[in-house]
């Protein structure tokens, strides 16, 4: 892929950046607390300058710092998108609240159909990816389908004006200039600067990788020696892949399977005593870790697709989802790491087993 030729503007860049190495420590100073309580007016400028200080101490090219930081628009957008997201309500009701309305409009007849013709389209380079990964196919498509609609939603924000404008806001500061820095390196890395579009909060490609994750873990899914997610499927699917192999995927084993629940379980013997540091919510739905003999004793029974009795499983109650229960393998919690949601996971495994069942 070709380099930053055709639209390097070194001279005003260097004339109006210039300074910027000797203002560094006072810019870090200064930027060191949160701007989201200032008017997010003030201070741009400055902190362009103070974006390409990191830049250069982060290594990346002068050409590109100077190609991009200058011309950053803040956009306001992006800000009120970001302000106007909360914390995902957490019940306090005895009963779980109901997977079926979720499903109901993220497993739909359209979403099955296209993730099954993309299956057989591209059954061969799928089936390669497999091996080389271990992960199952249809759950690449599904991670694919669910996050993009099959590539026709990825969305058209200019990613390095999104990133600045959501560091420089100042809410999550430390995580979006390591973003941006991300960006900035992919751009060395040859990838176009026009390719670089996606969600406001930074998400892009097919994949709708963070930049960190694009820089470490996009791989080349049809052998051209190139790993492009923003306009190559293959290249995508195998990406998927990397990042759940990287997230922990075991080989030959499914997701979950669904399970019998009997009235007599004793919920308070296994409810689970971990703490977890990230998503408590999410987890505080699954049950202590049993092998599947030790589920199976205490009656909880796998309908259809078994698995091994030594395998270490945790149940999850899910009510709407098909099933009374999933017992959920370390695979589940793969996925939990693409999108640390029950309703995202469970709607990936369930599209993953529709698509699969063509």
């Amino acid at each position: 892929m070709g380099g930053l030729s055709g639209w390097i503007f070194i001279g005003l860049a260097a004339s109006s950046l210039g300074s910027a190495s000797g203002q560094a420590p006072q810019l870090a100073q200064a930027y060191s607390q949160p701007a989201y309580a200032q008017p997010v007016t003030s201070g741009w400028e400055s902190y362009k300058t103070y974006l390409t200080g990191r830049a250069r101490t982060a290594g990346v090219r002068e050409a590109t710092i100077q190609a991009v930081i200058p011309y950053l628009r803040l956009n306001d957008r992006v800000i009120e998108l970001d302000r106007a997201q909360r914390p995902t309500a957490i019940s306090n009701s005895a009963y779980p609240p109901s997977f079926g309305p979720y499903l109901d409009r993220h497993i739909t007849s359209s979403l099955i159909s296209r993730g099954q013709a993309r299956y057989s389209t591209h059954w061969r380079n799928l089936s390669r990816i497999q091996s080389a990964y271990g992960v199952d196919p249809s759950v690449i498509i599904a991670i694919y389908g669910k996050e993009t609609s099959y590539g026709s939603i990825t969305g058209s924000f200019d990613l390095l004006d999104a990133l600045a404008t959501l560091a420089y806001e100042g809410r999550r500061r430390t995580m979006f200039e390591d973003e941006f820095i991300a960006a900035l390196k992919l751009l060395d890395q040859g990838v176009r600067r026009w390719t670089l579009k996606g969600s406001y909060a930074g998400a892009t490609g097919y994949p709708q990788f963070m930049p960190t994750v694009a820089l470490r873990l996009r791989s080349d899914g049809d052998g051209d020696g190139y790993a492009d997610i923003w306009r190559n499927e293959d290249d995508a699917f195998a990406s998927i892949a990397n990042y759940l192999r990287d997230a922990g995927w075991k080989r030959n084993l499914p997701w979950g399977v669904p399970v019998r629940v009997p009235s007599t379980l004793n919920r308070a013997a296994i409810k689970s005593r971990l703490n977890p540091p990230r998503c408590p919510a999410v987890y505080r739905r699954h049950s202590r870790w049993l092998s599947v003999a030790e589920w199976r004793s205490l009656g909880v029974v796998p309908i259809g697709r078994s698995l091994p009795d030594s395998e270490i499983v945790t149940l999850m109650e899910t009510p709407g989802a098909y099933a009374e229960g999933y017992l959920l393998t370390t695979n589940y919690r793969a996925i939990l790491d693409y999108n640390c949601s029950n309703f995202y996971a469970m709607g990936i495994g369930l599209l993953a087993n529709a698509i699969a069942a063509r």
